[in-house]
């Protein structure tokens, strides 16, 4: 599937007459109703995101700003029946990446707690924002992020990885066995070429690729190869594929891919040449929901593309700004995404209902 090339700047379509208006004129054909009765979760936190569910729908963790004294993300467990919300990490560091296993009363998330340095860069990072330091957004490959598991109450943590090195974006599989996750651990081995040294020194997600090991942080598998950034591994919902974005050797765009779960038959989805990622199936197993700045370098916009990549990508949403890190309910009836669609522009989290049959029909699948 050949769609276009070229930088992605929407200002440049506006001006003349251009084959790629046909192209976004089809994507943008149905980018209405996939999503009714939208609401904002977030409420009290200053910004939240990241949210996935338990198998049964009774849980949800998500990622929050909440408290004064740390300036980075903490990871909160909600019951959603009661409503209920719990923080389960240490709350010392900077955290992110979250998952509910399926069965087990257990959650997934990396920190930076055991860092030695973590208070010191929590004070830093409120001094920077107290005086008002404008940092233009980049995401944190903390060396001293590792992957750890601890029960719904936050007790009895424990590191998975215990390795130098940026290891985070962990999931479990849908039986809970395995876990999929990034890492640039290999730049921290003493393993690399000077080739590779220099380019980690330029661009620290150039090592990230693609691991796999079993629930226990044992017989861990490395399933990328490439010089660019492998990252956000879901599982599909029958365990036997997993689904990512690779970033181009730049760093300015990304693809979405599939491959089995012992890194073979590596498949691209998506052929958009713009920054595509934060992909997520859906329970039924027929298509993939992603964002991507298609539209303009900083509107990210969420789209569906079927699972073997044959039909044109469909979009889902159509307002300015940031939609992303979309996940669907369990049963697939409802979908939960990052927005900035806010007053104040900071990421919450939202939720609506999901047309399923819609989204069948829109990329003409049964």
């Amino acid at each position: 599937m050949k769609m276009f090339s070229g930088k992605l700047d929407c200002s440049q379509f506006a001006l003349k007459f251009s084959p790629v208006l046909f192209l976004l004129a089809a994507l943008n054909a149905n980018a209405a109703d996939f999503i009714t009765g939208e609401q904002q979760l977030s409420v009290k936190e200053k910004r939240a995101g990241e949210a996935y569910y338990r198998a049964d729908s009774k849980w949800m963790i998500y990622q929050a700003e909440v408290a004064d004294d740390n300036p980075f993300y903490q990871i909160f467990l909600k019951n959603i029946e009661s409503g209920a919300v719990t923080q389960v990490s240490p709350g010392t560091g900077k955290t992110t990446c979250a998952w509910v296993h399926p069965a087990q009363e257990k959650v997934l998330f990396s920190s930076t707690h055991d860092d030695k340095e973590a208070k010191a860069k929590m004070a830093a990072e409120i001094e920077r924002r107290n005086a008002g330091e404008q940092k233009s957004y980049a995401w944190d490959y903390d060396e001293y992020y590792d992957i750890y598991e601890t029960g719904f109450d936050g007790k009895n943590i424990r590191n998975l990885t215990n390795t130098l090195g940026y290891d985070a974006e962990a999931s479990w599989s849908p039986d809970g066995k395995l876990i999929a996750f990034a890492s640039n651990r290999r730049a921290y081995s003493g393993e690399l070429t000077e080739d590779e040294q220099a380019l980690f020194k330029a661009n620290p997600a150039s090592m990230i690729d693609i691991y796999i090991m079993d629930a226990d942080g044992s017989n861990v598998k490395r399933l990328t190869q490439t010089k660019s950034y492998d990252g956000g591994p879901f599982f599909s919902p029958d365990g036997k594929r997993i689904v990512w974005r690779r970033f181009s050797d730049n760093g300015r765009e990304a693809e979405i891919f599939t491959m089995n779960i012992d890194g073979s038959d590596q498949k691209q989805i998506t052929r958009l040449n713009a920054m595509s990622w934060a992909p997520f199936y859906h329970p039924s197993g027929k298509y993939i929901i992603f964002a991507t700045n298609l539209h303009g370098h900083r509107n990210f916009e969420l789209y569906i593309v079927d699972t073997d990549g044959q039909k044109e990508p469909v979009r889902v949403t159509d307002k300015e700004g940031f939609d992303g890190l979309p996940v669907f309910t369990p049963d697939g009836h409802h979908i939960t995404w990052t927005s900035d669609r806010t007053p104040g522009k900071k990421g919450l989290l939202f939720h609506g209902k999901w047309d399923h049959q819609k989204a069948l029909e829109s990329l003409s699948l049964k």
